[in-house]
């Protein structure tokens, strides 16, 4: 089999009002990301999704949609899409990081190799090692004390046992915000917050132990992008783990992160990571170091968020039962690119048990919502 057309669709779709993000980047009311999909000479098409944001990762729809379309798709034309290893290779040497645009690509090929096949991905990963029904916290923006409230005894009737606060700006604000979330929340509801890079050192560390009586369960990403020694510092001076997040995009990043003593978990996805093969061999890479992997999410699609259902599902080094991840991305949107919108209720998401990624994509609804170029 063979890879024989590459077309992508940029496509645009608002969040619902009550889940816009608030955090340290600013604000994220409208998803502009890159549907791909891969055709073969055997008639099995595959879909991957670029789930880009400019103020994160720096690649931008345009951006993915240029590279994919002038630098991958002629290198792929030609290529067994069985062959992920080959084709990961080949992206990596014509272009550095994109790894949004590079993860569209791998998980497409892997839902050609799963539709070929007649069997979901995760098999292919080597089979369920959890039930296919994954428990995920809840990421909520960095909200007015009084929305913040409101929202948190919503999600805590909905079933949510961890809630992820975000932070990262002014210290007495944030401090307030995750105050009001602990009381509304009670003292058995599991209590994250992340900065998102926002903070330095000595904020992160002053704040979280003005926080020590809300009993942090997790503290994700309290530094900034790259600064590694800043992280290891903060690690050292308070009480609760520390995760992983907007510094890790490959394997270079975690020999770091564990070389320099950072963190005890680190998130991956495979957009963040390039592919579903490099997400799981980070997380592998975590478990070897003694630390834990969880899933982490840039409030996906149905594609991308199947892609990351499939991989926790198959891989035990991504301890959501430890520490839950992000797997609710579609939930945050106005309306589903898939037929079979991905099955979320409350907490709860449900991996397909369908070839492939299990999602068929609605070209009605993706041509009716493209970007205009």
């Amino acid at each position: 089999m063979k890879i024989t057309h590459v077309e992508t669709y940029p496509v645009r779709i608002p969040l619902k009002p009550e889940r816009r993000m608030i955090s340290a980047l600013g604000q994220h009311t409208v998803s502009e990301y890159l549907i791909v999909r891969l055709g073969t000479d055997a008639g099995v098409e595959g879909v991957g999704e670029a789930t880009v944001t400019p103020r994160w990762s720096g690649e931008t729809v345009w951006g993915a949609k240029a590279v994919v379309e002038r630098v991958f798709a002629p290198l792929l034309i030609g290529c067994d899409p069985a062959d992920t290893a080959a084709i990961e290779r080949r992206m990596d040497q014509a272009c550095a990081h994109n790894w949004f645009a590079k993860a569209a690509i791998e998980m497409a090929c892997w839902d050609i190799r799963g539709r070929a096949a007649g069997k979901p991905v995760y098999q292919l990963l080597g089979g369920a090692r959890r039930p296919l029904a994954i428990r995920s916290r809840f990421s909520m923006g960095a909200y007015e004390p009084q929305r913040a409230r409101a929202r948190t005894a919503e999600l805590v009737a909905a079933g949510f046992t961890t809630i992820k606060v975000k932070v990262g700006g002014a210290a007495e604000r944030d401090i307030e915000r995750v105050r009001t979330v602990r009381e509304a929340a009670g003292p058995e509801v599991a209590l994250v917050i992340d900065a998102n890079c926002g903070w330095d050192a000595e904020t992160a560390i002053a704040c979280v132990r003005e926080l020590d009586d809300c009993k942090l369960s997790l503290v994700e990403q309290p530094t900034p992008d790259g600064d590694y020694a800043a992280m290891a510092r903060v690690r050292r001076a308070i009480k609760p783990p520390i995760m992983a997040d907007d510094i890790c995009f490959n394997l270079v990043h975690a020999r770091e992160l564990v070389r320099n003593e950072c963190c005890d978990v680190i998130s991956v996805y495979p957009g963040k990571n390039g592919g579903i093969a490099k997400a799981r061999a980070i997380a592998e890479f975590a478990a070897a170091s003694g630390l834990v992997a969880t899933i982490g999410s840039n409030l996906e699609w149905d594609i991308a968020s199947a892609a990351m259902g499939h991989l926790v599902v198959a891989c035990p080094a991504i301890d959501v039962e430890q520490y839950p991840g992000d797997l609710l991305g579609p939930d945050y949107h106005e309306f589903s690119i898939a037929r079979q919108p991905l099955s979320i209720a409350g907490p709860t998401t449900t991996v397909p048990d369908r070839p492939g990624l299990g999602i068929d994509v609605d070209w009605d609804v993706v041509r009716a919502n493209s970007i205009p170029a």
